[in-house]
């Protein structure tokens, strides 16, 4: 098949959608299908690979001045389904990626006359730079859902979510990846790298992996390592990656207040922050850490990259309690220890347990290894690609769906 991406951003833009674009794609490609990405200009320059092609064109994704048209994103979308004679377009839906702009959210609709269009929500939450917009953004994210050929999410709970709000088109649940190859440096080593950060091996090194997003608990996690610090638990914290992505500004002023907030609770010479950094880097340092910590103030889901990674590379996970509808995978607690959000005290108890008991520390890195299998990129692409010629046979038999507004 001939395969359109569309993602607001991709690599070498900071971002989990964009990354999670270029995993996806370059697996399809292995598969021995072409895939041709529709993405904005600031992913230049982008590196090519075999069946891979990449158009980073797109300047801003919404609607302004008629003399601006030829550049919008939709109708740059439509004259690049027709150069590439695509079969089928798959949307990679988050609206950080695509700068918020409501736009964005009627390219399904606008393409169906061209080919079946797949929309892949990596979620359904109300971004948290529009707060009081909730209800509008809902209904707009139901609109772009029912106007798609098919919907992909990546987690039961937003699958749920579809179902209940009605009028749906066909929905596949597939998981999310790692990111991040479990691929360190040549000749790597945990204690040679850890001695190259000058971390002696009595230090209890907790890792935080990610952007620093409102969502995502770090504050609970500075205040947890407040409180082991004042139990004389030798422990540093490692916060690895860039502060912010390239799309989400919000997650600037939240790394802002979190550097005050480390200062304020005393703990700076605890905390490490490496910046952005390359993978084989970011793979390094996950393997280096003694546990990793993701306390979700939304509860653990298979739709986090940053779990995903951290499953790949066999760590120590710490992370919290999913919701009704968390990952079945995940629900047995024998791969992951989990603790309730938002709870410095139950988050420092769980880590210093863990401190005492190196061998439980092991026993939680084997297990997160052995579930990682589950969301291998392989295994992805093959569901992916199963859902995306399902839909294009029904497009073929089926010719009057293409422009079916559903009510």
């Amino acid at each position: 098949m001939r395969i359109g991406i569309i993602s607001g951003e991709y690599p070498p833009m900071q971002g989990g959608v964009g990354d999670y674009t270029r995993a996806l794609a370059r697996a399809i490609a292995a598969a021995g299908h072409e895939v041709y990405i529709l993405t904005s200009t600031a992913a230049q320059p982008v590196q090519h690979t075999l069946r891979v092609h990449v158009q980073p064109s797109v300047s801003r994704w919404g609607r302004w001045g008629k003399d601006d048209q030829s550049v919008r994103g939709d109708r740059q979308a439509l004259s690049w389904i027709d150069k590439n004679r695509l079969d089928i377009v798959n949307v990679q839906y988050q609206a950080a990626a695509y700068d918020m702009h409501v736009a964005v959210n009627n390219l399904p609709r606008r393409l169906r006359q061209r080919v079946p269009v797949v929309t892949t929500f990596h979620d359904l939450l109300v971004p948290y730079l529009f707060p009081k917009a909730g209800g509008l953004r809902k209904r707009v994210i139901y609109q772009m859902a029912r106007h798609s050929s098919g919907v992909i999410v990546t987690n039961m709970a937003d699958e749920h979510e579809l179902h209940a709000a009605g009028d749906m088109p066909r929905i596949a649940r597939i998981p999310i990846g790692s990111n991040i190859a479990v691929a360190p440096p040549p000749g790597y080593t945990k204690q040679s790298w850890r001695q190259q950060m000058h971390v002696p091996d009595d230090v209890l090194l907790v890792g935080y992996f990610g952007f620093v997003n409102a969502s995502k608990g770090i504050d609970t996690l500075a205040h947890a390592i407040r409180l082991l610090v004042e139990r004389e638990v030798n422990v540093e914290l490692l916060i690895i990656g860039g502060q912010a992505g390239s799309s989400d500004r919000t997650n600037i002023e939240q790394a802002d207040a979190i550097e005050r907030l480390i200062g304020g609770l005393g703990i700076n010479r605890r905390v490490r922050w490496t910046g952005f950094i390359e993978p084989a880097a970011v793979s390094a340092f996950l393997m280096a850490c003694d546990v990793v910590a993701l306390p979700f103030k939304d509860g653990v889901s298979l739709r986090r990259g940053t779990l995903m990674a951290a499953l790949a590379h066999g760590c120590s996970i710490v992370t919290t309690f999913p919701g009704e509808l968390g990952p079945p995978e995940l629900k047995d607690r024998v791969n992951l220890r989990m603790v309730h959000p938002e709870n410095p005290q139950f988050l420092a108890d769980v880590l210093q347990e863990l401190w005492r008991d190196p061998a439980q520390r092991t026993r939680l890195g084997e297990a997160a290894a052995e579930v990682a299998h589950h969301f291998e990129w392989e295994s992805i692409a093959d569901k992916t690609l199963n859902f995306l010629e399902w839909l294009t046979d029904k497009h073929k038999t089926e010719p009057h769906l293409r422009t079916i507004d559903h009510k």
